[in-house]
């Protein structure tokens, strides 16, 4: 048995009082765990469709991101505009995730998608169609990454808040497991796919690629069944408002939002510095992309190794936290690649278990309708936090080098391992409630 599993086992056992169940052939209703639990999912209508059309968008969105980094970077050689580019996409989900959450909670969250999605379709299409005509200036690209930044702030909270209606309860965890698998499969094979797409088709077929992509998901959203979702009402004092007395509420939630930005922060240095760590292993840059892939190699397999199992314990929590800080502080630290990969794989187990146990939480913490609010916070924290922690790597790293950066940046998972373990000493490290109780 890996090493990882191992650990987690035996985190699920000392949860349970050192009590373990054998599963037999008789009686025993014990949900399916592990990769049964997943593929038992995946194979279902409700969900499946959903998935793959969920995974195939997010590859998409590498294309657009890199064609439109090359075709202002090809026009300018600018990498401020480069910066200003990322930023723009990231700033609209931070700045409207009030009204976002409040519309996905609001209106029926299926046809919030069947909006979004073609108005994706036609920014995607239409970009790669003046890109074609040489008619996408550095500003237009600019605003066409703004314009999907927006769709985006209204399409994800939408995206992961529906997530509950198309399976049972008990499955939630190993759904958005699955689901957070979907960003980590795009970003294993995403980076490389694109630019093979741009170097032999192109950047105007990188964008109408994106396009199809969309495209895709439209038909997956026609097929899946999500049960009647239950509508809030218009909020008395206003958006943000509401948001605020939400949090107020149930403070639960916020320490899952916490660790949700925390891992956010921890995983940042291997996307923005992957070429720099390439150099700092006395390797081509080009070699930044595999070292992105053994992170979310890492990343997939604890999808499936922790499905039908998340949620469990705080031991659990604080295991996987420590293995995302831990692994890469070592990863950070140590000089020779064939230990930094393998480290760097695990790091990257740690990440997604993390962030699926704290965004399972948040989906069965609050009430049904609630949930496009409560994921348009996880939206500001997993995403409209990100640029800011982009800022924060590349300037560490130019001031003090990449090694440095990826342990600061490390140090907020690892804060909150030290707070799970702390809670741990009063509260016990057995198995927390499966949902937040209101306060």
């Amino acid at each position: 048995m890996h090493p990882v599993i191992l650990l987690l086992v035996l985190a699920d056992v000392k949860a349970a009082g050192g009590k373990t169940r054998v599963v037999g052939t008789g009686s025993d209703t014990r949900p399916a765990v592990g990769p049964r639990a997943a593929l038992a999912l995946l194979r279902r209508r409700s969900f499946g469709p959903y998935f793959a059309g969920n995974a195939l968008s997010a590859s998409g969105t590498w294309f657009q991101n890199l064609a439109a980094a090359l075709l202002i970077y090809r026009q300018t050689h600018s990498v401020l505009l480069l910066g200003v580019l990322n930023f723009s996409q990231f700033l609209p989900i931070l700045l409207l995730a009030p009204w976002a959450g409040a519309a996905s909670d609001r209106w029926n969250r299926r046809h919030v998608l069947l909006v979004t999605q073609p108005i994706s379709i036609a920014l995607s299409a239409g970009l790669g169609l003046l890109a074609y005509l040489d008619l996408a200036p550095p500003a237009v690209v600019i605003a066409d990454a703004t314009a999907l930044g927006v769709v985006s702030a209204f399409s994800a909270p939408a995206q992961q808040a529906m997530i509950p209606s198309l399976v049972e309860e008990s499955e939630v965890p190993t759904a958005v497991a699955l689901n957070s698998m979907t960003f980590n499969l795009a970003r294993a094979i995403g980076p490389a796919s694109a630019a093979l797409a741009v170097e032999y088709l192109g950047i105007p077929a990188a964008f109408g690629l994106n396009a199809l992509s969309y495209l895709i998901f439209v038909g997956a959203l026609l097929l899946i069944g999500p049960r009647p979702q239950e509508l809030a009402e218009r909020p008395a004092g206003g958006q943000v408002r509401a948001s605020i007395d939400l949090l107020r509420r149930r403070p639960q939630l916020v320490i899952f939002l916490v660790i949700v930005a925390a891992v956010g922060f921890a995983s940042d240095p291997v996307n923005t510095l992957a070429p720099a760590w390439a150099h700092v292993f006395g390797e081509k840059d080009t070699f930044g992309g595999y070292i992105v892939g053994v992170f979310g190699a890492g990343a997939v397999t604890a999808a499936f190794v922790v499905a039908g199992r998340v949620g469990g314990s705080r031991r659990r929590m604080f295991a996987t936290l420590m293995l995302l800080g831990g692994g890469m502080v070592v990863f950070a630290l140590t000089p020779w690649l064939a230990l930094a990969l393998p480290v760097l794989f695990v790091a990257g187990f740690g990440y997604l278990a993390s962030n699926t146990h704290a965004t399972a939480r948040l989906q069965l913490g609050v009430d049904p309708w609630e949930r496009g609010r409560v994921m348009s916070l996880w939206s500001v924290a997993f995403l409209g936090l990100r640029p800011f922690a982009s800022l924060l790597d590349g300037a560490l790293a130019g001031a003090f080098g990449v090694r440095v950066a990826a342990v600061v940046l490390a140090l907020p998972a690892l804060g909150c391992a030290a707070w799970v373990a702390a809670r741990a000493r009063t509260r016990g490290w057995g198995p927390a409630r499966a949902e937040i109780p209101p306060a």
